[in-house]
């Protein structure tokens, strides 16, 4: 009788299925957990204070060197020790955070003096532990700490973005989208270009040692820079402008390359010829130093000796650079001298002149005493400056004219039911107040009277200034008042009274109250 055969292992699909869940469920695991350090394996724990979390997760690397040993196995919140200096503050403490590190056996031993650093591994925020050993031969056991002071924390690219505004991000965006722009597709441009830039290198070095020498006091220059800078400041805006004319001339110089050309070319023997005179000029030049060089000490005695003299000169120094310009209009009056002698008309003008001042002379002889008294061509011509005076194309033009009307003022001169004389209230000033479709107006009359009167009084009415006042002038006035729709200023002149003005202010100084008074 034959006995039974062993039964094989695969021949049951139960235990194959359960053989194959259970690797399955180790693999998982192992997976899991493989950040945070596979089980089983010996591991050389530490410790580290850090000065804040800065995104940092249970299960981020450890690296040393650049290659990773070991994970974060867990982060909690700590409080730092006090120092001397935080004793002395009102709140000593300070919150801080404490990682708990696992790391490979292949690293135990680390010195004391190991510093650590966290580092970002992507611009996505990935942060990975960096450490850094030191050269001390005394070690951390483990479970040691490494101390706060050992740990540093980098400044994070996104809290730099962040202590800006907006119109900068806005801009920097638009550097680095430009910069994209221009350095896209160039790699071999950029790679040609490094090429080169060896030679150029080789030269820029004695360059650069020349001006980092202390002797070269390039610090001075950067001070000068800022005083420089500071002094334009005030006078940017004419800068500008002057930089926008510069664009201007520049466009305008290209539209004639030929002659610019040829500008460019006759510039280098022009050079030449002043370089050349130059050789002629320095033995005149070296004399004339050597000369006010032998004169300084008489000039200090000038000043010491004679010092009206010395202050004549000091005067006279600047007004001698002005010299030649005088020298270049004079020289220009002269000959239009000549040409004016020598025009045959100007003799013929000369007569003429004798003539009207002939024919005038009994007019200006009976109109003198009058316009002494009263010197109203006078006043005529300071109004005139003023009169004449609106800049236009050419020149100038004659800027007075009518008030214009307007349809809000209830008593106007435009209008035909008016009930009293165009009048603006007290508190405004006739020549200034407005509506918002026009000026307002106001009546005067009466300006045109005689100089003096029949007995020869000074009655000057159109050589004063402003407008009459006073209880004297009782016609065409009304009480003050402050009401938009009455007005009542007493700006209204229409007829003026039967009395003597009295002579002007100048008349007044003068003492000239009669004709009989006038030399």
């Amino acid at each position: 009788m034959r006995g039974r055969g062993a039964q094989s292992l695969v021949a049951s699909p139960v235990l194959v299925g359960a053989v194959t869940v259970l690797i399955t469920i180790i693999s998982v695991f192992l997976a899991y957990n493989a950040n945070r350090g596979l089980p089983f394996v010996p591991t050389y724990d530490l410790k580290a204070e850090i000065p804040g979390g800065s995104n940092l997760v249970a299960g981020n690397e450890v690296r040393l060197g650049g290659f990773r040993v070991g994970v974060v196995e867990r982060i909690r919140p700590g409080v730092a020790e006090p120092g001397e200096q935080a004793l002395k503050a009102d709140n000593p403490q300070r919150a801080i955070a404490v990682v708990d590190l696992k790391l490979d056996k292949t690293v135990e031993q680390l010195p004391v003096d190991t510093r650590v650093q966290i580092r970002p591994r992507s611009a996505l925020g990935l942060k990975y532990i960096s450490l850094e050993p030191g050269r001390r031969d005394k070690t951390f056991p483990p479970g040691a700490t490494i101390p706060l002071a050992q740990s540093m924390k980098p400044i994070e690219l996104d809290d730099f973005f962040g202590i800006q505004n907006d119109e900068f991000r806005k801009n920097q965006r638009t550097v680095f989208e430009g910069y994209g722009t221009a350095l896209a597709g160039r790699g071999t441009d950029i790679n040609e270009l490094i090429r080169d830039f060896r030679p150029f290198m080789a030269k820029l070095e004695p360059v650069m040692r020349n001006l980092s020498d202390r002797d070269t006091e390039l610090m001075n220059f950067f001070v000068q820079a800022g005083r420089t800078s500071g002094q334009v400041a005030p006078v940017a805006r004419t800068y500008a402008s002057l930089f926008v004319n510069m664009g201007t001339t520049f466009e305008a110089l290209s539209r004639h390359p030929d002659q610019l050309r040829g500008t460019i070319e006759r510039a280098r023997p022009t050079l030449d010829e002043g370089i050349e005179s130059f050789r002629v000029q320095r033995p005149f030049l070296r004399d004339s130093a050597d000369l006010a060089e032998e004169l300084r000490p008489v000039a200090a005695e000038i000043e010491r000796s004679m010092p009206r003299i010395a202050s004549a000169l000091e005067v006279g120094a600047p007004v001698q650079a002005k010299v030649p310009t005088l020298y270049e209009n004079t020289e220009r009056v002269f000959n239009s001298l000549d040409e004016l002698a020598e025009n045959p008309s100007t003799l013929l003008a000369l007569s003429s002149l004798r003539r009207t001042v002939e024919v005038a002379t009994p007019l200006v002889e009976y109109v003198s005493p009058y316009q002494t008294v009263c010197n109203y061509f006078v006043y005529w011509a300071t109004g005139l400056g003023e009169h004449v005076s609106e800049t236009v194309p050419g020149g100038t033009g004659q800027r007075s004219l009518s008030k214009s009307g307007n349809n809000t003022q209830d008593n106007r001169v435009n209008t035909t039911d008016g009930d009293r004389p165009a009048d603006v209230p007290a508190h405004e000033h006739p020549r200034t107040a407005r509506y918002p479709d026009g000026p307002k107006q106001a009546l005067h009359g009466g300006a045109y009277s005689s100089a003096i009167d029949a007995q020869g009084n000074a009655d000057c009415e159109v050589g004063q200034r402003g407008y009459a006042v006073g209880p004297n002038i009782p016609d065409g006035r009304y009480p003050p008042s402050n009401d938009e729709t009455k007005g009542g200023g007493s700006h209204v002149v229409v007829n003026l009274p039967e009395f003597l003005s009295g002579p002007t202010y100048k008349g007044i100084e003068l003492g000239i109250d009669n004709l009989r008074d006038v030399p």
